[in-house]
């Protein structure tokens, strides 16, 4: 999802090299290689590593759609005892460079019609992707909350007014403009705000692995296979991100 991630070969591309293998090696004798030893032609960390994503400015968000993404981020989760609040983890952050990468655009996904309803378990089915549904759908959240609230952005209501929009966008109760479902697009910011808040710091969400040590996680450690066995006990170290790898940072 991540526009960090090296672009993969579309299927098209990768069936025709499949059939072009196929017919190279019907054309002569194909020569087997075998490795003895375990010695095999491979080198540790010679993948390209993922690149950190740096805070400051904002790729795909104006400065209106970026406040009220981090104000919903905030109340979707808010602040505790256990943990810090979604804007302050970045979810916003990181949401604003998935959608301006192949995430936004669905360039790994096929995208063409027909369109119809989907099932519950298949998912999103319309015609637009993710970066156009964030465009309409906020444009949408805030011409609603203008002629509904006394020309007010989400950003600027009160905390239990907020809390109260959601709820009720989240129960289907907002009828939106600009055909946007706002329950369906309550639950895409949600599922949205979860992967930042939760996924490795290096895409730009989970400021200081706050969700990984409120749940004990481990995160990119090679090996925690001894404790995996000992249930209802802490692990007993810090995580470990992938940005914070000393060989990442040496490619």
């Amino acid at each position: 999802m991540s526009e960090l991630c090296p672009k993969r070969q579309s299927r098209r591309h990768f069936l025709s090299s499949v059939a072009l293998t196929i017919l190279a090696g019907s054309a002569g004798p194909v020569l087997a290689r075998s490795y003895q030893g375990g010695n095999l032609p491979w080198t540790s960390y010679a993948a390209d590593p993922p690149r950190q994503v740096m805070p400051g400015g904002w790729k795909f968000f104006t400065e209106q759609e970026a406040r009220t993404i981090e104000a919903i981020a905030d109340r979707m989760i808010p602040a505790d005892e256990l943990s810090i609040g979604g804007k302050e983890a970045g979810c916003a952050v990181y949401l604003d460079r998935q959608l301006a990468g192949s995430y936004g655009n669905s360039s790994r996904l096929y995208t063409q019609g027909p369109f119809l309803p989907g099932l519950p378990t298949q998912g999103y089915q319309g015609a637009d992707n993710p970066a156009q549904i964030y465009r309409k759908g906020l444009a949408a959240i805030d011409a609603y909350l203008k002629q509904n609230k006394g020309g007010k952005a989400f950003a600027d209501l009160s905390l239990e007014e907020q809390d109260g929009f959601l709820t009720d966008l989240e129960a289907g109760k907002v009828k939106l403009g600009n055909n946007v479902d706002g329950k369906a697009f309550f639950n895409v910011i949600l599922g949205n705000v979860m992967e930042g808040f939760f996924a490795d710091p290096v895409y730009g969400g989970n400021k200081d692995m706050a969700s990984w040590k409120m749940l004990g996680f481990p995160g990119a450690r090679y090996d925690y296979r001894d404790h995996v066995s000992k249930f209802n006990e802490p692990y007993p170290h810090p995580p470990i991100s992938i940005a914070s790898q000393p060989f990442w940072a040496e490619k």
